[in-house]
């Protein structure tokens, strides 16, 4: 082979390599490239499902109720009665389920004015929730157990705002619900600071007590579904009970 050629051949083989390595460095371009762009895509997802998170426990955080309202007082049975000072009639009873949709339904249409009727001195309201879902599966059964319970370690104070929350954020009927972590937080979240509230909610020390409320409510009452509302023992339905101011009234003119 003359020189010219050998020069020519190493010139040859020369570019060729230059253009491999031009076309590895391209690669190595392309991959940078698209690893950065996973690395940016990975950080949105991780931050949106952060922010999606934070939403979600900020949804789930009770707060105190600042409505209307009387003193309230915890019955030695477990129950709770809110009345002004020396006000003993009408009463007024509620026997409710947090797991019962349809309590739910009462409390935001009605609850307001309940409040407002035993600010105002015109009823003593009395609060009987009880585990009406005693007889049914779980979860349906387990919820109601839990927010039963974890309702009488609520102090008297702060039963109107845990009360709220219960019904705020109760369960998909059906669905599991109220995890005992969920039931300390939003006691916390509405102010109780009871040393032992937690360990009352987690190991659900008021069960005795709650299975007491039910008996009495079920065999006692002859309480068949929640709500029931009783104004002076007597049940109020239809007209009665959708009426349930002027109802409350017409009985506290009458007792007087």
């Amino acid at each position: 082979m003359s020189k010219a050629a050998r020069e020519r051949s190493a010139r040859e083989r020369l570019a060729a390599e230059r253009a491999k390595q031009a076309a590895r460095q391209k690669q190595q371009r392309l991959l940078a490239i698209v690893l950065g762009a996973v690395v940016v895509i990975g950080a949105i997802v991780a931050v949106t499902v952060v922010v999606l998170d934070q939403k979600s426990k900020r949804d789930q955080v009770a707060a105190p109720y600042t409505g209307p309202q009387a003193p309230l007082t915890r019955e030695a049975d477990g129950s709770i009665a809110m009345a002004k000072a020396g006000v003993t009639k009408p009463v007024l009873e509620i026997f409710e389920d947090f797991q019962c949709p349809a309590c739910k339904e009462f409390e935001e249409s009605l609850g307001k004015d309940i409040k407002q009727l035993a600010a105002e001195g015109k009823v003593k309201v009395v609060y009987r929730p009880f585990h009406l879902f005693s007889q049914q599966p779980d979860p349906i059964k387990s919820n109601s157990l839990r927010s039963a319970a974890a309702a009488m370690c609520v102090p008297a104070d702060k039963w109107l705002s845990y009360h709220e929350a219960l019904f705020k954020f109760q369960p998909r009927e059906g669905s599991a619900g109220f995890a005992p972590k969920d039931l300390v937080g939003w006691g916390k979240d509405v102010g109780v600071t009871d040393a032992g509230f937690e360990k009352c909610v987690t190991g659900q020390e008021k069960k005795a007590q709650v299975d007491a409320m039910t008996k009495y409510a079920l065999d006692d009452r002859k309480v068949t579904g929640t709500p029931t509302v009783m104004l002076d023992g007597r049940k109020l339905e239809g007209q009665a009970l959708n009426n349930l101011k002027a109802t409350v009234e017409s009985a506290g003119k009458a007792a007087k």
